[in-house]
């Protein structure tokens, strides 16, 4: 079996890697049998207080990732850990203050700019997943607003668990779209286990949601975040909610062996695996079910390059894992047809 490098001058650089080429300041997916690719594990830009001030819509020439495109990068360490003190105090900056103006690094988080990348590496859906607050924020639906007429696109919701009127609100969305709810317990300072997150969870089984939970502690978040997001708190909501369908994002993050645990005890459950190690997605694929394991990149905090070079790396001698992981479970779980995925690909070479 071929070696292959791990540490790459920049994101641009994995174009060593024989799956990837260069062209200027972009990068593409040179091999177009490995697609088609489903991203279930993205965001445009946030925005909380204030309504959305900038344009969704508008495409902008570069694309400003959270993780530089610039920046060395080491496939084989949790993703965050190629960060820079000073790019996570630009990071920290845009998501607090940077949420109630029309500027900064979020400008560029729009959906022309995520549609670009996507159409260079072959990914033929991305899942938007919102974030929301009690009150005071309705990214759920501004996106799901902006998203109308993009059929590669397909939109979470997001419904707080002490939002006034839960089951009204979550009504709203699925009518105006919706095909899941994201619950993210280190932003929006909640327990998986909360007696209100609970019923959310029932809600979502009756309206046939799948929950996609942030999952684990990531090393860069609040204290109280890290508390909220160890992977030990999620085992009873999905132990008491046999008929919802969970997908735990990074894979537990720097639990990963929790959330491993999680997926092997309970059949309702997915492993979405932006974030991780090298090391650590071969582990997955190694125990995990992979009929129940998701490709995801997190973007815009990372390149959709990242991660895709992981898993190829990864699944090098067992191509045949590449379809499950890339498009055929994420199709099975969101109701998506697999010979439209792959013949959207071919539209796209």
């Amino acid at each position: 079996m071929a070696d292959f490098p791990t540490r790459f001058e920049s994101t641009l650089d994995l174009a060593r890697l024989p799956w990837f080429e260069r062209r200027g300041d972009r990068l593409f997916l040179a091999d177009r049998s490995i697609g088609p690719l489903v991203d279930v594990h993205t965001h445009l830009a946030l925005a909380y207080v204030l309504p959305q001030r900038l344009d969704l819509r508008r495409e902008h020439a570069v694309t400003e990732h959270y993780l530089p495109v610039e920046r060395r990068l080491d496939l084989d360490v949790y993703a965050n850990r190629n960060f820079s003190p000073e790019d996570l105090k630009r990071l920290e900056r845009d998501l607090a203050l940077g949420s109630l103006s029309a500027g900064g690094m979020r400008r560029t988080h729009t959906i022309p700019n995520l549609e670009r990348e996507m159409r260079g590496l072959g990914v033929v859906r991305s899942v938007l997943l919102a974030i929301d607050f009690p009150v005071l924020s309705d990214n759920a639906g501004e996106w799901l607003e902006a998203a109308k007429g993009h059929e590669d696109l397909v939109v979470f919701g997001s419904v707080h668990p002490y939002r006034p009127n839960m089951e009204r609100e979550l009504r709203r969305q699925v009518a105006l779209g919706a095909r899941g709810i994201k619950v993210h317990p280190a932003v929006q300072t909640v327990l998986p286990g909360d007696r209100r997150a609970m019923k959310l969870y029932a809600l979502c089984a009756r309206y046939r949601l799948p929950v996609l939970f942030h999952c684990g502690p990531v090393g860069i978040e609040t204290r109280l975040g890290r508390r909220l997001s160890q992977v030990r708190h999620y085992f009873q909501p999905i132990e008491r909610n046999p008929d919802t369908t969970f997908v735990l994002g990074h894979s537990g993050a720097l639990q990963m062996e929790q959330a491993l645990e999680i997926a092997r005890r309970y059949p309702n459950v997915y492993l979405e695996i932006s974030s991780q190690s090298l090391t650590n997605v071969r582990r997955i694929l190694d125990n995990a079910d992979t009929d129940r394991v998701l490709f995801g990149s997190d973007w815009p905090f990372y390149h959709q390059a990242i991660p895709l070079a992981k898993l190829l790396i990864a699944t090098v001698g067992r191509e045949a894992l590449r379809p499950k992981v890339l498009h055929e479970n994420a199709a099975r779980l969101l109701g998506l047809d697999v010979a439209a995925l792959r013949a959207g690909q071919t539209a796209r070479i």
